[in-house]
């Protein structure tokens, strides 16, 4: 997800960044915006590797039960940030309590306080995933944030904000399994090296 610079279409109008975040999707259906510290973050549409990832993620967090009366796996679902009047993110994947409905803050975006966990997996943003995002979720104190890194091949599991950061990161390698924090809700395990092959465009 890459930072655009994008000109100030509305000369007669206030500044305001949702204004031209919804300028932006407007004109680009498909494109995700984003607005962290104030500046646009700009994603066209994912591609099939990217999808499938995230659906063979959902597979293990709906069979642990994390979709039903206390917690929803979900997609696409926007987060409020605290770093500044007008941020919010739109992971890829969330848990969240199951009353998030009871959290909507505005622009389709919803209290920090009821994600259990982010998910991102990156594209051809994934030092906005690891870096930008790392702080951002951090200072939103969501509890766990996890990342499938496919310019690296790692798959990386942030915990325990604290500050505006998070005091444990653990990158994951093909090969090992991962425990995630049973903060989410449930026991679930995930195989790095199934995540990682998803995530890869099939050979032809």
């Amino acid at each position: 997800m890459s930072a655009a610079a994008i000109e100030q279409p509305f000369d007669d109008e206030p500044f305001s960044l949702t204004a031209i975040a919804d300028e932006i999707m407007e004109r680009h259906p498909g494109y995700r915006v984003e607005i962290i510290g104030g500046h646009l973050l700009v994603t066209p549409s994912p591609d099939a590797p990217h999808a499938r990832a995230l659906t063979g993620l959902m597979i293990p967090f709906i069979a642990a039960g994390l979709h039903g009366d206390e917690t929803e796996v979900l997609q696409n679902v926007g987060l409020w940030l605290p770093t500044g009047d007008e941020d919010y993110a739109i992971p890829d994947l969330v848990i969240v309590d199951a009353d998030i409905d009871d959290h909507f803050v505005q622009n389709n975006a919803y209290d920090p306080v009821c994600f259990r966990l982010v998910l991102e997996v990156t594209s051809s943003n994934w030092k906005d995933d690891l870096k930008t995002k790392a702080v951002a979720y951090a200072k939103a104190e969501v509890p766990v944030y996890v990342i499938v890194d496919r310019k690296h091949q790692r798959l990386h599991v942030l915990t325990d904000p604290t500050g505006g950061k998070y005091e444990h990161h653990r990158p994951y390698s093909p090969g090992e399994t991962v425990t995630l924090p049973d903060s989410i809700g449930a026991k679930v395990t995930l195989d790095v090296n199934e995540i990682l092959k998803a995530a890869q465009k099939k050979a032809g």
